[in-house]
């Protein structure tokens, strides 16, 4: 007979592992159960195309700009579009200028979300799409983007992130857009992406200048005031991966503490009475980012604790060993099969959040002014 301690033991470590494994198990298979019998909704097709304002935050982006303007005059979309440029330093102004973008600038940086508000005031069309000066678009995107407005309840937009030649990465962003799809057909995403979404300019309020995600922010305001939000796997925008791993740990820890920052201040839409966005804002976002990263770190200090007398206890700190292997393999250029670098992967993905709950409990970065260098690298095309 098991004694007392074991039973409570083997229950707190059960809990544990379903609290860890919530957001990247528990949760994509209960979207996958709500959403196995419901048809995957289906774009309109419009009358006629609305004009659309495209704005490109820029701050040291005067190696891509030019690209970025000509790739999306070059996208195919059928209506009429006005390119902005929120230019925060003045080379990026200076280069923007000898597009045919129309360029604000302010002369000193003001951070993304400040200019994402500056780019919506001075917009003129009745959709405006958002985007990242480094993200290329598929050609057709704008187009398939903006159909969906020809419904009258959809407010807003997400895009599809496709990232270039890293392949971890780009395992990352696969189950991103499974899950967005899944949420779409629920009902609604809050899954917005920077590089590439779309907003009705009615639906917008400014955004808090200090917000450090600005479109988790964006896809909360308007999901929590009852509009809906759809995915579209068509438009894609494409980046390359980070030049370094020093600065891709750097933007997703950020990112991860920006998250849990964002769900605090709007922790009313935690509560269950808010329905497809609180079970949401809980799976895709908060227990990924906060909750189940602390769990994960229990679960190792109690196998640690019982490695001597518990063979689950070995195989669990062996398997976490295995999967640091195939991490370091990564980070040194290794290539790796498809099951190493999921497990690479998932123990990066748990670092990075546990690092981005701390930073964000350490209160050290409420600016969206964090130091940014000058982009060297050349523009792709996808």
């Amino acid at each position: 007979m098991a004694s007392p301690y074991s039973l409570r033991a083997a229950l707190t470590a059960g809990l544990l592992a379903a609290v860890a494994a919530y957001g990247h198990v528990l949760y994509p298979a209960w979207l996958a159960l709500r959403t196995r019998d419901l048809p995957e909704p289906a774009p309109p097709e419009p009358e006629g195309w609305p004009a659309v304002t495209v704005l490109v935050p820029a701050y040291r982006e005067s190696s891509v700009i030019v690209e970025k303007v000509a790739d999306l005059e070059a996208n195919g979309y059928p209506g009429t579009l006005e390119v902005i440029v929120i230019a925060d330093d003045p080379a990026t102004a200076a280069v923007a200028a000898r597009t045919g973008a129309r360029v604000i600038t302010g002369g000193q940086r003001s951070g993304k979300p400040a200019a994402i508000n500056r780019g919506m005031a001075a917009a003129t069309s009745s959709v405006v799409v958002l985007t990242d000066a480094n993200a290329a678009f598929e050609p057709g995107a704008l187009r398939a983007l903006v159909r969906w407005f020809a419904a009258d309840d959809v407010q807003a937009v997400a895009g599809e992130k496709v990232v270039r030649g890293d392949a971890g990465e780009a395992l990352y962003w696969r189950f991103e857009s499974w899950l967005k799809r899944r949420e779409s057909q629920a009902g609604l995403t809050i899954g917005l992406v920077g590089e590439l979404a779309a907003v009705r300019r009615v639906s917008f309020r400014p955004l808090p200048v200090d917000v450090l995600v600005d479109d988790m922010w964006l896809a909360l305001d308007i999901a929590g005031r009852g509009g809906r939000i759809v995915y579209e796997p068509e438009a894609r925008a494409v980046e390359g991966p980070s030049p370094n791993v020093r600065e891709e740990w750097e933007r997703r820890t950020r990112r991860s503490a920006g998250i849990v920052d964002a769900c605090w201040r709007r922790r009313d839409l935690l509560a269950p009475a808010r329905g497809l966005v609180a079970a949401q804002l809980w799976g895709h976002r908060l227990m990924r980012s906060g909750i189940g990263p602390l769990a994960h770190t229990s679960l190792l200090a109690l196998a640690l604790c019982a490695v001597r007398r518990n063979r689950v206890a070995r195989v669990f700190l062996a398997a976490h060993a295995w999967a640091g292997v195939a991490l370091a393999r990564s980070q040194r250029g290794a290539r790796l099969g498809r099951i190493d670098r999921a497990a690479a992967q998932v123990l990066w993905l748990q670092g990075v959040a546990l690092a981005g709950l701390l930073r964000y409990l350490r209160r050290s970065d409420r600016s969206a002014l964090w130091p940014k260098p000058e982009r060297t690298e050349s523009w792709e095309a996808p």
